[in-house]
Formats: structure tokens, sequence, C-alpha cells
């Protein structure tokens, strides 16, 4: 699985037919089965479920809006470009995925990519399409409701590839394993090596085993995180109200998560760790002295 980001455009549109695999139309409907996962917030902003009959180009301005709303917010940069734009690709012999599990990993690169965050009501408009084999397309707008930008994570190419990698294994999908070693493997490789390395020092290994907990992108707290949103954001599509209050109850329950990831990751911090050992210095290897050469056997035939 593949995870490219576009360059940013003013515009929805020629990304949406990008990701649609043809122009955008005000005639044709995309329902549930195209538009597999989008922001939370759409379902407060469509009652009824109007969506599931909106067309393309009603896709395009739902995205478009904020940009229209907020016309002098831009990035940190001054850039106005505020269409986020990034497609996944899996490879040709990848099984076909059911839409539940395009769902997840839309959400999940969502997550990644910073444009939903667990508990945060006023998040960026997003949604994801998967309207072609083997291929989903998210496109946001930076642009919050709030009028202000949202901020991505600085390593975004890196954390993405992480998070490729995580879901290959979890569902069962072909890594093309072109951008080197596998993170994941690496990181289990380390693990066992500092099991099996005689560290004196408890603290280190502490301060080790708490950042292992708290590591945004390989630790279980993390991974438990992920699930709650998921399950937040399925209960909170139901029409029933008990089913919304309980999706706020687990939004509320992943945010303490994240406090409790944030409070491990400071505590490991703190903790005094031992200066690494010198290694000593190999001796050279022992060459035994060459038997001396008979006179007249160099020229021997």
């Amino acid at each position: 699985m593949i995870i490219r980001v576009n360059p940013r455009d003013l515009s929805p549109n020629e990304p949406l037919a990008e990701a649609l695999g043809r122009p955008v139309s005000g005639q044709e409907s995309l329902t549930d089965h195209t538009v597999v996962a989008h922001w939370p917030g759409l379902d407060y902003y469509t009652p009824f479920d109007e969506q599931q009959i909106w067309t393309s180009a009603e896709w395009a301005e739902h995205l478009a809006d904020p940009t229209w709303q907020h016309p002098f917010t831009a990035s940190p940069h001054g850039d106005r470009r505020a269409i986020w734009h990034a497609d996944v690709r899996l490879a040709p012999d990848d099984r076909g995925l059911t839409g539940p599990e395009w769902s997840e990993i839309a959400h999940r690169i969502a997550r990644t990519a910073g444009i939903q965050r667990p508990g945060d009501d006023q998040g960026c408009r997003w949604i994801a399409v998967q309207a072609q084999p083997g291929r989903l397309d998210l496109l946001a707008n930076l642009i919050r409701p709030d009028g202000t930008w949202t901020a991505q994570p600085h390593r975004l190419l890196a954390l993405l590839a992480a998070e490729s990698r995580r879901i290959e294994t979890e569902l069962d999908l072909i890594s093309p394993r072109t951008g080197g070693p596998d993170p994941d493997s690496a990181a289990r490789f380390a693990r066992r090596a500092t099991a099996q390395a005689n560290v004196a020092d408890a603290a280190t290994q502490l301060a080790g085993l708490l950042g292992q907990l708290a590591d945004e992108n390989t630790g279980p707290l993390s991974t438990v995180r992920g699930l709650v949103e998921h399950a937040a954001h399925r209960l909170g599509r139901l029409p029933h109200a008990h089913a919304q209050g309980s999706g706020h109850q687990l939004e509320l329950i992943a945010r303490r998560l994240h406090g409790i990831q944030q409070d491990l990751d400071a505590t490991a911090a703190a903790l005094p760790t031992a200066p690494a050992t010198p290694a000593r210095p190999t001796p050279p290897p022992y060459r035994a002295a060459a038997a001396p050469v008979p006179p007249g056997a160099r020229l021997a035939r």
C-alpha cells in the first residue's frame, strides 16, 4: 500500500475529479459506497442524511465552503491553497477490501495526517472517496470552521508510511517495501536487542518501557485510542440519542488516553538515563607466520 500526498489546491474540483476518475457532475449522486468516510461534523451539518443523495458537485461545494466563508485565512507561510489531497493505492495482487475496511483505513489516515483529532468537534471538513479499484482518496479543507488553519505533523510523510505498514499487517495486504526496511520490523529488532542487552541502570530500562507505551506510532495506548475513536465515530452516525451520547463518552475516553500518553512521555523524559558504555577495542586477528618459500619454488610450473 502506497500513500501519496499531492500538492495542495485552491479548489476541490480537480482533486475530486481525479479521485472519481471522471469530471465533477451536478447530475450524478455519490452514495455511501463511494464516499466511505467523512468528518464527524457532517452528521450535524446535514440532518436526515441528505448527503447520501448529494452529487459530486455538491460534495465539492461542501469542501469549498470554508474557503469562501473565511477568505483571509492562510497557512503560516501565507499560502491560500487549503485543499489537501492524498491518495492510497493497493498492490495489484491485493485482495478486494470491504466498505468498512476502506472506512477504517480512511479514518486512520485522517488521524495520522492531523485532519481528524479525538474530541475535536470543530475539525476541518474532509471526505474519503473510493471510486476506483484498489484506490482511496482523502480530500480535506484545512480551514477549520472557526477560521483557523489546521496544523499537520512536521514528519507527515514518515508517519503516513509507518501507518501504512501497520495497516498492511493488520489487513493482510502486500507491502511494497520501497522505502527501506520496514519501520515495524526495525522497532521489533530494536526491542529484542534492548531486552537482550545487559543494561545496569534500571531507570534507563523504565524510560525505554514508558517511551514504548506512550509512542504515538507503535505504542499500545495509541492503538487502543484509535479503536475507541473509531467506535465513537460509528456510534455518532447512528440516529439514536443514546448512541450519540455514548459516542461522546468514547471521545472523552480517547482524550483521556491521549493525556495518559503525554504524561508517560513526560515521565520517561524526566528519568535519568545511564551513559552508553564505550565498546572495548577488538584485538587484531591472529595470523600465522607464512612458511618460508623453498629456493626455486617460484619458478615451478
